[in-house]
């Protein structure tokens, strides 16, 4: 499960707007922002939160650690070179 501090870090690191994640997920602005309010980890259905942490990864991000042990976001290596 992704927090809501992962969410808004990751969102950032990305510069996505909330309408960004919406188109890219699938899931409503109006909700994407209700999540965002709080802290830890989010309100809201299983489906939505899934949605979002797919659409996220899609984009490069990685979520690492746990929700109660140092949860964060990093952008996965390139396999480029």
């Amino acid at each position: 499960m992704i927090t809501t501090d992962q969410v808004r870090a990751a969102r950032a690191m990305l510069r996505w707007t909330a309408q960004d994640l919406a188109d890219a997920s699938g899931v409503g602005v109006a909700t994407i922002r209700r999540m965002e309010v709080n802290d830890g980890l989010p309100s809201g259905q299983i489906r939505s939160l899934s949605a979002i942490q797919t659409a996220f990864e899609h984009a490069g991000v990685e979520f690492i650690g746990t929700p109660d042990d140092g949860p964060g976001v990093r952008l996965k290596k390139s396999s480029a070179k």
